[in-house]
């Protein structure tokens, strides 16, 4: 499984629909339960969101879902900074993201 980092703060007129957006996302993957999916999000105290993303073989899983694309529609319009991406490793893990099963 290959993890990505997505980080992007949003303007404080666009903090509650961000917000609503996300757990909508949450209620989605809650309903599908893609087990190829992976996803934690983070809101910081200065309007920041990160998001990390684990996805197997099948990554339209997430970005199929049509809370995920009604996540996206306007997003460049809340946001106050561009978005960063970039891929992760995980060097250490306590209970946050699920172990890989596989050996």
């Amino acid at each position: 499984m290959g993890y990505k980092l997505i980080r992007y703060s949003v303007k404080d007129a666009g903090l509650e629909e961000n917000r609503a957006l996300v757990a909508k996302v949450f209620e989605a993957l809650d309903e599908t339960a893609p087990q190829s999916v992976r996803y934690l999000v983070l809101e910081l105290d200065d309007g920041e969101f990160v998001h990390v993303v684990g996805e197997g073989n099948d990554t339209s899983a997430l970005t199929g879902l049509a809370a995920f694309e009604a996540f996206t529609q306007n997003h460049a319009e809340r946001r106050s900074t561009p978005v960063k991406r970039s891929p992760a490793k995980i060097i250490g893990n306590y209970r946050v993201l699920e172990e890989s099963k596989a050996g």
